[in-house]
């Protein structure tokens, strides 16, 4: 049974998971592998899964700390394999949608790529609509840490974008 919840749950959400990948890695290869290591981190966390939580809000806050630690780390562990296809995880699904965004999108996921892991996070939380008190809740921060820096990143966005265009 639970197995079969968290892979409904999985499939339900797995864009989230997509997304992360785009933001943390610009190769396939390493996508690949930082979305296999999130899926891994989630079913070894999935027997705590509080269900008074929302598993969007679960997942996120697991998959944003992997997606970061795999960032920070410098030197690359073997691991052990575990074929995405097995949880209905596809990367070429992901490619493909993320082909098709505006140049524009695309732009402003390159910008958001050259933050730092932790504004990174957050705008990534803020673009999927959650509110500061939902984004401090997964970081661990202060809903008004949350938006004082919420503005200084859009504004920087702002102006980096606007100076590409």
């Amino acid at each position: 049974m639970d197995e079969e919840l968290f892979l409904q749950q999985l499939a339900a959400h797995k864009r989230l998971l997509y997304k992360l990948a785009y933001s943390y890695c610009r190769q396939a290869e390493d996508r690949r592998d930082l979305v296999q290591d999130m899926v891994m981190q989630l079913w070894r966390s999935f027997r705590s899964f509080d269900q008074r939580v929302l598993f969007s809000t679960w997942m996120y806050r697991i998959a944003m700390n992997v997606a970061i630690s795999h960032y920070r780390s410098e030197t690359r562990q073997v691991r052990d394999t575990l074929p995405l296809e097995e949880f209905g995880l596809d990367i070429a699904e992901a490619d493909q949608l993320y082909n098709a965004q505006s140049d524009n999108m695309r732009t402003l996921d390159k910008l958001i790529s050259e933050l730092d892991e932790l504004n990174r996070a957050l705008i990534l939380l803020f673009m999927d609509g959650h509110s500061n008190d939902e984004i401090a809740s997964i970081m661990g921060l202060s809903a008004a840490n949350v938006a004082t820096r919420m503005t200084r990143i859009k504004q920087k966005l702002q102006t980096r974008f606007a100076e590409s265009n």
